[in-house]
């Protein structure tokens, strides 16, 4: 167990320096999401959106936008890269088990998922003076997002044939983020159908939790209503019920899909 740690923290401290090394991930992954958010706050406006000012409420929703492109859309590109080029096989060969090789990847995920949070708590404390109400439960979002879409990255990197065809097969689910998930509205603001489908996204969760953590009001079941800190975990609950449940299913498709080897052989 220890062995497999210490392989999994290696890994992460390349892919790390990989990106780093990379102006075009780098830009994508860290950079991209943040000029999005910002775009997002200019078409709100004033407005007030769920009791809350709409930029505030725009950038509370941004860390679900961030999940796609620095946990998703990162290891997707990621996993089929080194799949096609036997990376994979060549370390699943070696000392680390399957279970540290992902791990290694996701952990760099986290990592670079909570500098973005991280950024993003000082952009909301400097331009709105508003700081994170409930830290514990905005780690917890945090994490459960890192392994629901790290699962998910996983599982499309085994539909991925190659990686000039990912940008293809990320590009639904980013659409879907984008248009879906409560980031720049709630879901209960959409008509019928699509309210349900958009309380029902992966992202969905993890964008109620992360605002409830932040603003320390109701914003999963909707209103905005202050609450206490107990308060903040069981408004939560619905939304972690529901993190967890797609995290299951994810698990599924992941080890159902996955490929340690290239598509071809």
């Amino acid at each position: 167990m220890r062995i497999d740690v210490l392989h999994a923290v290696r890994l992460a401290r390349l892919d790390l320096t990989l990106i780093g090394r990379n102006t075009t991930v780098l830009f994508n992954v860290l950079l991209l999401p943040f000029l999005m958010a910002w775009a997002f706050t200019q078409t709100v406006g004033d407005a007030e959106i769920d009791g809350v000012a709409g930029r505030l409420f725009v950038l509370t929703g941004v860390p679900g936008l961030m999940l796609a492109f620095a946990v998703f859309v990162n290891l997707v590109n990621s996993f089929t890269a080194r799949r096609e080029e036997l990376v994979l096989k060549r370390l699943r060969a070696g000392q680390p088990s399957g279970l540290a090789i992902l791990g290694g990847s996701a952990l760099g995920a986290l990592v670079l998922y909570l500098g973005q949070v991280l950024l993003l708590a000082l952009w909301i404390q400097r331009s709105e003076g508003v700081t994170v109400a409930n830290v514990p439960l905005l780690v917890t979002a945090v994490v459960l997002g890192v392994l629901l879409f790290g699962l998910l990255g996983a599982a499309f990197s085994g539909i991925t044939p190659n990686a000039e065809v990912a940008q293809v097969t990320v590009l639904p689910v980013l659409l879907i983020v984008l248009v879906g998930a409560p980031i720049a509205f709630p879901s209960d603001a959409l008509p019928g159908t699509l309210g349900t489908v958009s309380a029902l996204l992966p992202a969905t969760p993890v964008v109620e939790i992360v605002r409830t953590a932040f603003l320390g009001g109701d914003h999963v079941s909707g209103g905005g209503e202050a609450l206490s800190t107990a308060g903040q975990w069981a408004a939560a609950l619905p939304s972690l019920a529901m993190l967890l449940a797609w995290i299951a299913v994810a698990g599924l498709l992941a080890r159902w899909l996955f490929r340690w080897e290239p598509r071809r052989g």
